[in-house]
This record gives C-alpha cells, structure tokens and sequence, in this order.
C-alpha cells in the first residue's frame, strides 16, 4: 500500500509540472493587452510602462513563466491586476463557498443516484426500472439553465419558498445557507444522480448474476442480506472513483449555475476574470482547481484499493 501511495506521489510531480505548463501558455493566448486595460483610458505611455514592468509583462513569456512558478512554490499566487488583491486571498474567499455548493450536490447526487440505480437493478424489467431509466435520462439531457431558471420560477417567484439569487454564509445563518444554495447543488446534483445512476446499475446487474451472490442465496440468506451485504458492496467498488470525478468537476466551478443564482464561487470568479483580462486570477484559480481536481483522483485511487482487496497486491 505504501508503496502503491509512493508512486502515485512521485506521478503528481511530473502532471502538475505540464498542468501548470499548460494552464501558462494558454493564458498568453487570450485577446487584449492587461496593461493597456488597467491603465485606464487616458492609456498614458509612462504608466502603460510602468505596469509592464511592475508585471514583467515587458520579459519574455518564458521568464514570465519560471517568475510565476517561483512565487506558487512559495504560496504566492500573484496579485489581481484590477482590485489589487492577493489571489490567494481570493481563493481563500471563494473556494468554501464552492466547497459548500459541491459537497451538497454530490451528496445529491450520490443519494439519488446510487438508490435509483441498485432498485433499477434489483427490480430489474419493472415500472421502477423504467422509470429510473428515464430520470436518467432526463437528467442528462436537461440544460443546467433552463433547469435553475424554473426551479427559480417554481420555488421562489411562484411558491415563495427560497431565495432566487445570493448567497448567506453558514457562519451567519446556517439554515440561510441551505435556503440560498440548495437549488444550485439540485441543479448541479441532478446531472451527476444520472450518470451515477446508469453506472450503479450496471454494476450491480453484473454482480447480481456473480457466483458469490448465487451462493449467499443457496445458503438461504435474506435477499435483503445478499442486496446490500454482498452484491452492493462489491458493485460500488467503481462507483468511488466515478464519484470523485464528479466532486472534481463541481469543485472546478459550475459557471452557468453560479452566473444564474449569483453564487459568488470559482465558477462567477473565473468569468470575471476573464473579461478583466486578469491573467493572474484566471492563473491561480485554474491551477488550484486543476489542483484539486488531481488529489481528489488520488483519493479516489486510495480509496478503490482500501475497499477492494484483490487490489491491494
């Protein structure tokens, strides 16, 4: 196990190393100048100069580069260009509110597609099991945006239970919170119930028909038993991975989502960024969600091998 977790450490070196290479040279190729957008419109040569050295945007890229990974070693992720804040700061600011939005749509996600996909499976060719197909479905099918458009027309114009837009931190009213971000984590959560549902199903069809399960029937247990003790437990074995790609990308920012219900996370943050031209905000945030986004599938890794045993030589 150690040295399973060994080697996947030493991978992550190399995979940040052309993350962060990537999230760098893509960044350059954004339209417009950053100094000519903060010098403001009177555009004055000496301060358009100024900026360029104050950034090294006067260097060339690849020293710009080696300049902006020195300063993410040392836990500095530069500094807005516009409001002159630490991007650090930032994130610290913004990423518990993504973190509150992801956590509750994944645990919708999970409840909602892990129970519809094991009764699609176990009640197998019924009206449950067309229905869940079809939940599936629409799930997947269904606009991100016109789904938080109507839920906001039904639960808040029309029926006046939630708030449409904002956001209330925990720390101020808990149960705020959940008012104001349980549409967006539905909204979020409905897409990831489907595919775990289709996933979840057929795992479990394939460990239902398995020999172990065959013969926890014959020994005369309760379908109960064999469901959740045997055939569920091996059949999620795949599911945990599938679930940490799915954290991975709600924590990496659900812009259409936080745009609709102005949640002020990652995903509104990166937006703005990029219409500012504000390359070092649009540079960290994506590094730390790319960030993020490796770890989780790290865990994810761990995980798989802590639950199934035949993995672990």
């Amino acid at each position: 196990m150690l040295s399973f977790l060994g080697r996947r450490l030493l991978q992550l070196i190399p995979t940040l190393f052309f993350v962060s290479l990537i999230i760098f040279s893509l960044q350059q190729l954004l339209p417009g100048d950053p100094a000519l957008v903060m010098a403001g419109e009177e555009r004055d040569p000496d301060v358009i100069e100024q900026i360029r050295k104050q950034y090294r945007l006067d260097q060339p890229v690849p020293i710009q580069y080696v300049y902006w990974v020195k300063g993410v070693l040392s836990g500095d992720l530069g500094e807005s260009m516009r409001i002159k804040v630490k991007v650090r700061d930032l994130v610290v600011e913004k990423l518990p509110v993504t973190i509150q939005l992801a956590s509750m749509a994944i645990v919708i996600a999970l409840a909602i597609g892990i129970t519809a996909g094991v009764l699609s499976a176990v009640l197998k060719d019924t009206v449950w099991d067309y229905a869940a197909n079809v939940f599936a479905l629409w799930g997947r099918s269904t606009p991100t945006f016109w789904l938080g458009i109507m839920m906001i027309f039904l639960f808040s114009v029309q029926l006046g239970w939630l708030p449409a837009s904002g956001y209330v931190r925990p720390s101020e009213d808990f149960w705020g919170s959940i008012a104001s971000t349980i549409m967006p984590a539905f909204v979020l959560g409905n897409v990831g119930a489907a595919v775990l549902m289709r996933h979840t199903r057929g795992a479990m069809l394939d460990a239902l028909q398995s020999d172990y399960v065959r013969t926890a029937r014959a020994k005369g247990l309760f379908e109960r038993a064999v469901v959740l003790k045997h055939a569920m437990r091996n059949a999620l074995t795949p599911v945990i991975t599938l679930g940490a790609l799915e954290l991975g990308e709600l924590l990496s920012g659900a812009v259409l989502t936080e745009q609709i219900f102005s949640i002020p996370g990652f995903g509104k943050l990166i937006v703005d960024s990029v219409f500012n031209r504000d390359y070092a905000v649009v540079q960290g945030v994506v590094l730390v969600t790319a960030t993020v986004y490796i770890t989780l599938n790290l865990l994810a890794d761990i995980a798989y091998v802590l639950v199934n045993p035949r993995l672990r030589s």
